[in-house]
């Protein structure tokens, strides 16, 4: 024999113990909305500090735009040489989260800032991400070898240029970073 069951119900009770009832629905709503807001935030990722490394005025503006259609919204603070990424990272008592790092620019180029941020004991932890044009297998093994975190080729097509940097962006948000 199969029973239908019925969702609603009577409720015969006392006005002060149907407050308490209301009270601890209410309070579990404050609950259940905690949790989705806590797992929203970790399904979307965390704001990250970002050191842009670049030289082309062009290329800045398309990793700008970018970022400021996130919905997380990241910091960026921009470098356009080695040299001056050092003097950024040595003077700041608070260190980005990545660096996003273009190989070909002028006085210390992508490689041998890479050799001297790894080799400091403070800053050796950051992940780098190479965002580069250069498709050259040597860069590519050198990078890795010296212990970048990615290698990601600029596509020519703005759209797919979005569409790495999304998710590129996307990843390193919900990723463990060590700050020291």
């Amino acid at each position: 024999m199969h029973k239908e069951k019925n969702h609603s119900s009577t409720l015969n009770c006392h006005p002060s113990t149907l407050k308490s009832i209301v009270i601890d629905n209410e309070a579990e709503i404050l609950s259940i909305h905690a949790n989705l807001l806590h797992n929203f935030t970790v399904m979307k990722g965390r704001s990250l500090k970002i050191l842009l490394l670049e030289d082309d005025t062009i290329e800045v503006m398309k990793v700008n735009r970018v970022i400021n259609s996130q919905e997380i919204k990241h910091q960026l603070i921009e470098a356009s040489n080695g040299e001056e990424a050092l003097d950024i990272l040595n003077k700041k008592d608070s260190l980005p989260d990545i660096i996003l790092l273009d190989l070909n620019m002028p006085k210390i180029n992508g490689i041998e800032f890479l050799e001297k941020l790894k080799n400091d004991d403070r800053l050796r932890y950051i992940p780098v991400i190479v965002l580069t044009t250069s498709g050259n297998h040597r860069d590519l093994l050198e990078c890795y070898k010296i212990g970048v975190a990615g290698y990601v080729l600029k596509p020519l097509k703005y759209e797919d240029y979005v569409f790495k940097m999304e998710k590129l962006l996307s990843y390193w948000s919900i990723n463990e970073l060590i700050t020291l």
